[in-house]
């Protein structure tokens, strides 16, 4: 069985791109196709006998499909697909792989390209939100090429703006899910103090003192540790049973993407994971955000604008920890550098709300073909 695919770099991630009409109608069906395609499950964890990359962030799938029926240019299902377990988490979406839908739409011709910037609105199918993409094109084309530097990319490309209209409640439907700033969550930790919040995806922001660290390790000093995985799961299941995004805390085990975990403290010195030093006076918060089970190496999109939103929420957790700088902008020190974000959450009628956040990305269109897969192998690989 082959089926056309293309493989997007978006921000810091990549993954498969298919579209919705060339794979199977039923849902299972296409499931068990892109399972397969990628090489899941993999007890070794290396999908080897597959196209994903074996880590978090390469092993994303984005089905692009009409957007007509919803009054947008294309729709978009955002998938997360596990390594070793035969799972595709479609709870939440992915703001990294956000950023080559429009790209992708412009070059498969499903948007008419209007030189030298073209805009594509989508509607992401997880959270049911409109996102709108600014791509710069060339002769009908998407043009990759240009002046942006993102942190955990090298070189540089043009700037993919994307505005999150209304990214508050994505998955839960409010902004603070609990309808409170902080929350405690009684763990075997002990009672541990975090903060709720749903912009553009579910987020628990725990401190790194609250779970003994100092916010200098690096991602493989807190992946060999298993215990302190352990925990951090432990909060992380915790938080999504009292966001209700899962009945039980064995539902929240099956939704490992949803809600995410970022630990978060005051800006302080520390190294990338290229060796280069940060200084505190570089960011406003020191943030790590855990994906899949292990520290993500840069950090997501969409965790980075609920981020952004839960710094300028006052006496969240976040905001605690931010040193807050002026129109709404927030600083956020990650394992592969800071990043600059944007967002003015407002009080109406004692309601916090968010109208937009806006963020630059760049993509790239890296590999087009066919994805192969064995009759029998989409057979086995069954969610």
């Amino acid at each position: 069985m082959r089926v056309p695919a293309v493989i997007m770099r978006g921000g810091t991630s990549k993954g498969l791109f298919f579209h919705e009409r060339d794979l199977p109608a039923d849902p299972d069906a296409a499931d068990r196709f892109i399972l397969a395609a990628y090489g899941s499950p993999d007890p070794y964890r290396r999908q080897i006998d597959g196209l994903g990359g074996a880590t978090s962030t390469t092993s994303k799938v984005a089905v692009i499909g009409d957007g007509g029926p919803h009054g947008v240019d294309v729709t978009y299902h955002f998938g997360q697909v596990s390594i070793d377990e035969p799972l595709i988490d479609r709870r939440g979406n992915c703001g990294n792989m956000s950023s080559a839908v429009g790209p992708f739409a412009v070059d498969e011709g499903l948007v008419e390209a209007t030189d030298p910037v073209t805009v594509v609105r989508f509607l992401n199918v997880n959270t049911g939100k409109v996102i709108v993409a600014h791509v710069a094109t060339r002769d009908g084309r998407f043009d990759p090429v240009g002046e942006l530097a993102i942190p955990g990319i090298p070189g540089t490309g043009s700037p993919v703006r994307l505005d999150y209209l209304e990214p508050g409640g994505a998955v839960t439907g409010a902004l603070l899910p609990t309808g409170r700033q902080t929350d405690v969550l009684d763990v075997p930790l002990g009672a541990v103090e975090v903060s709720l919040v749903d912009a553009s995806n579910p987020l628990v922001f725990v401190r790194f003192e609250d779970v003994g660290l100092t916010g200098t390790e690096q991602p493989e000093e807190i992946d060999a540790d298993a215990d302190m995985l352990a925990t951090l799961e432990t909060i992380r299941a915790a938080a999504g049973v009292r966001m209700g995004v899962a009945a039980d805390l064995a539902g929240a085990a099956r939704t490992p993407s949803v809600p995410k975990l970022a630990l978060v403290g005051g800006s302080r010195d520390y190294l990338r994971i290229d060796g280069v030093p940060v200084a505190a006076g570089e960011a406003g918060v020191r943030a790590v955000m855990m994906s899949m089970g292990r520290v993500h190496r840069s950090y997501p999109l969409t965790g980075a604008i609920c981020t952004a939103v839960a710094t300028q929420l006052p006496d969240t957790v976040a905001a605690r920890a931010n040193r807050p700088d002026a129109g709404g902008v927030t600083l956020i020190g990650h394992p592969s550098g800071v990043l600059e974000m944007q967002a003015s959450p407002r009080l109406a009628d004692d309601v916090w709300t968010v109208d937009s956040v806006s963020a630059y990305r760049t993509a790239r269109r890296l590999m087009e073909g066919w994805a192969l897969v064995p009759e029998e192998a989409a057979q086995v690989a069954q969610p």
